[in-house]
């Protein structure tokens, strides 16, 4: 669990870097929805399993991810949308040393960088699996290339139906994306997007989940709702079912087994 010193000179270079903390609203609020005021951030699950992740890029943080790290994979990843900013796939993917023990670097750092990995996934568990790593916040959704690259964490990553990924799913992203260009030109754009965990693991270590989800939440100057709505599909390459917020929350609670609300019951 010790973090190699050249390792630290090649993320101080870089700029990615994350840090499990007690609270997203005491430490990285701006990436939840506030409808009229009110900072609305999703359930956050009680248990010592679950880990709140201010996920950084250089000195400001980029997205927000709640982690399980019982099944080794995010609940969910919270962030802001901005608009499309045709960023570069690096392709590097990292871990989190904090997981692991927390007075380790709140860096993001390659799984060399830690002796023993118990508590996140790792690329091995990937291999020959037929599941990519899919993003819950996306490459395609990042709002600079630095931001891009924070993305490329395991903890913001669950096991995806490959097939799914670069089909059904894809085209949610793009569609989601067009729609708050149009919708939500010059306001504020919050989205969510998680995973339901399902019966089966990759390499006996990482739940595969049985359903990603999505929503986002478009708020005008005055913190008025001016447009929000709901996805959800199997992880398979089936069409994704779009809905509205309460129906979404519904059908979580439902899957999940215990109350969950997206925008902590708002942005309805």
């Amino acid at each position: 669990m010790i973090l190699l010193a050249p390792v630290l000179l090649l993320l101080a270079l870089s700029g990615c870097s994350s840090k499990v903390v007690n609270s997203f609203i005491q430490t990285c609020p701006d990436f939840f929805a506030n409808p009229g005021g009110t900072l609305s951030p999703p359930t956050v699950f009680r248990g010592n399993n679950y880990k709140q992740i201010c996920q950084i890029r250089g000195n400001t943080y980029g997205y927000a991810t709640l982690y399980d790290t019982a099944n080794r994979i995010p609940v969910y990843s919270a962030y802001k949308f901005d608009g499309l900013m045709q960023c570069t796939r690096l392709n590097n993917w990292y871990i989190e040393p904090q997981l692991e023990q927390i007075t380790n670097s709140p860096k993001m750092a390659p799984e060399s960088s830690v002796t023993k990995i118990q508590n996140q996934a790792v690329n091995e568990d990937y291999d020959n699996s037929g599941y990519h790593r899919g993003h819950l916040a996306p490459v395609y959704h990042a709002t600079s290339q630095s931001c891009s690259d924070a993305t490329f964490t395991l903890t913001n990553a669950a096991p995806q139906d490959s097939s799914f990924n670069t089909g059904q799913w894809r085209k949610t992203e793009k569609d989601v994306a067009e729609t708050l260009g149009e919708k939500c030109k010059g306001n504020s754009a919050y989205i969510v997007t998680g995973v339901v965990p399902g019966p089966d693991k990759l390499n006996n270590r990482v739940r595969i989940p049985s359903h990603f989800w999505s929503a986002y939440c478009c708020l005008d100057n005055n913190l008025k709702v001016k447009a929000a709505r709901g996805f959800i599909g199997e992880n398979e390459n089936d069409p994704v079912q779009e809905m509205s917020i309460k129906t979404l929350n519904r059908n979580l609670s439902d899957l999940y087994g215990k109350v969950f609300r997206v925008f902590g019951g708002n942005c309805n």
